[in-house]
């Protein structure tokens, strides 16, 4: 996996995301916090322009068709106070003709719907390359308190000891870790972890949060908090 990209003071990277359909926005939005990135949503033109310019993103995902004016006209008026941010355009439209005049209006790169996060992902980690808007870390360990993961060569170990977990346990330890003190939902856990829409499968989600307990929090002050009603939660013990 890729090391976590910062800003260069070591704060997460910022990302505005602007789409219409609220579902597409949350799915990116969701993706994105994975990337351990801090990220806004806004679902017409106008509040993307206000938001860019409360929020100072990074970088924007930008759809070209909005309610109240394209992606081409929230981009110039972005540019007027911010010119070097980087901005990805989404598009359902797939003609040459389209994909010159959003990079000619300034756009630095765009994805045709549908697409791939993983693609989204990548264009953007690319761009704010580019634009030197981050630096990567030189760690690929993720540490929650007394407990350490590292990406890389996926060893985890909680105050020295170390914890021998299947890849499925081991991917379900990074995403609590990459979001602690937040309550993720079992859809979210589902479609994060296994890859497939929330359809009355919780009970696998249960199942290895059991797993994870046994051999996280054994012997341990517990990290792993269930929020009834509203999911799971990671924090340090204490």
């Amino acid at each position: 996996m890729a090391p976590t990209l910062t800003r260069a003071d070591g704060s997460p990277l910022r990302v505005l995301v602007v789409d219409d359909e609220v579902n597409i926005a949350e799915l990116l939005q969701m993706a994105l916090r994975y990337e351990g990135w801090d990220i806004q949503t806004a679902h017409t033109g106008r509040k993307a322009v206000a938001a860019a310019k409360e929020f100072g993103p990074d970088a924007i995902v930008l759809d070209m068709m909005l309610p109240d004016y394209d992606g081409m006209e929230v981009l110039r008026k972005v540019r007027a106070f911010s010119p070097e941010t980087p901005v990805l355009f989404l598009t359902a439209r797939d003609s040459i003709e389209d994909r010159v005049a959003g990079l000619t209006a300034g756009g630095d790169d765009y994805v045709t719907k549908p697409f791939s996060l993983e693609e989204v992902i990548a264009r953007l980690r690319g761009l704010m390359r580019r634009t030197g808007a981050m630096d990567a870390r030189p760690s690929s360990v993720i540490t929650v308190g007394d407990l350490t993961l590292d990406e890389d060569s996926r060893d985890v170990e909680r105050a020295g000891r170390e914890i021998d977990l299947t890849a499925t346990e081991f991917e379900l330890l990074r995403f609590l870790m990459r979001n602690p003190r937040r309550v993720l939902s079992k859809a979210q856990i589902l479609d994060r972890v296994w890859d497939y829409d929330f359809g009355g499968q919780a009970n696998v989600v249960e199942l290895y949060i059991s797993y994870l307990r046994k051999k996280v929090d054994a012997g341990h002050e517990p990290m792993i908090h269930t929020k009834r009603g509203a999911g799971y939660v990671l924090k340090p013990a204490g």
